[in-house]
């Protein structure tokens, strides 16, 4: 296995304002955008050439990675004119594909960041003579996810929707984005429309008596959709929690990216970011936080599970839990933001303007 289609079209709705200037795999984990830490996973595990089906803002992505060479890879780029779905996306870019009709393409989805062994993957598609393989991972409540119960060998059974009620919860299994096709079974899939892999591709293959296999790996595994997601993964980079060849430098407690500056007496901890030109004055204090490059954070500010865009400034004293704010924007001095608060690029919220607390 040698190739692999990296789906990197969405639109990222959910993480705005994080993608309003920024598709969300360019969106930077751990310093790095976090198509960086999927492309490198995949060169791990002996993969060299990789399509990327771009949509969303696809001019961003070229300019930054190239032709792959300085990544050891050799990628390519095919943008959609109108969106097509995962499976409509995936047939789009077949024709740059140069495996044979049984050999195995890695497909994954540009929004997951996991721990999964890719090889054992390919390996388990291979050893099983399957069509297409899927990793499945498993989750305490499979509620929000579509369900795949597998029998004693592992082969696909059913794609189950959201279960309702607890009687529909029948295995705690759920499709966890990466798959590997027989090369064939992409060119059966429908050309020049929206289709979707998980609820037309695999059950019509399961109808036509196809052999999906599923591969438990429940090692690390999280869905980047939320900003709240996507701040605990680039902390799980950083920390070591989540693997990654492509961490700018050491693992530990914070990462300081080049040309960044840190107070001396700033406080920074819990797999913290801060992007190159960014600023964290004295007396701050950063927890399990995401500051993007040229960010300004004043004296006292403390920010907790939050990311701060690109050239955005927090003011004296503010106070930040499970924000963010957006490329630009200015939040002024002595404000409170909490649970979720969303600031929109370039906006400016005059000092003392919002609280979730009273004063003492």
């Amino acid at each position: 296995m040698t190739e692999a289609i990296l789906l990197v079209g969405g639109k990222g709705t959910r993480l705005r304002p994080l993608t309003v200037n920024t598709p969300k795999p360019m969106v930077r984990a751990a310093g790095v955008p976090f198509l960086t830490h999927q492309l490198a996973r995949a060169k791990a595990a002996g993969v060299e050439h990789i399509v990327l089906a771009t949509s969303y803002l696809a001019e961003v992505f070229e300019p930054y990675f190239g032709d792959g060479s300085a990544l050891g890879l050799h990628l390519e780029y095919v943008t959609e004119e109108e969106p097509l779905g995962t499976g409509g996306a995936i047939r789009n870019v077949a024709s740059r594909l140069h495996s044979g009709p049984d050999e195995p393409v890695l497909i994954f989805n540009g929004d997951i960041l996991t721990g999964l062994d890719i090889g054992a993957l390919v390996r388990t598609h291979g050893t099983t003579g399957a069509d297409v393989s899927l990793h499945l991972t498993q989750v305490t409540d499979p509620r929000a996810y579509g369900l795949v119960p597998t029998d004693g060998t592992g082969r696909v059974l059913a794609f189950l929707e959201k279960p309702q009620t607890p009687e529909e919860i029948v295995t705690d299994q759920i499709n966890a984005g990466a798959y590997v096709f027989r090369r064939s079974v992409i060119d059966t899939i429908p050309a020049g429309r929206p289709v979707s892999v998980e609820r037309e591709t695999f059950p019509e293959l399961l109808a036509t008596g196809a052999h999906l296999q599923g591969m438990v790996d429940s090692t690390y595994w999280l869905d980047l959709g939320t900003p709240a997601a996507f701040v605990r993964g680039s902390a799980d980079l950083v920390l070591g929690r989540a693997p990654s060849p492509a961490v700018p430098g050491r693992c530990g407690d914070r990462l300081v990216l080049p040309t960044a500056r840190v107070a001396r007496d700033a406080k920074l901890a819990g797999g913290t970011v801060v992007g190159e030109g960014a600023f964290v004055a004295e007396g701050a204090r950063v927890f399990g936080s995401t500051i993007l490059p040229g960010a300004v954070i004043e004296p006292g500010a403390v920010i907790t599970d939050s990311l701060i865009g690109a050239r955005a400034r927090v003011g004296t004293r503010s106070v930040l839990a499970d924000t963010v704010i957006g490329d630009g924007a200015v939040v002024g001095a002595d404000n409170e933001l909490r649970s979720g608060a969303r600031i929109w690029c370039n906006a400016h919220i005059p000092p003392g303007a919002l609280r979730f607390s009273p004063d003492a």
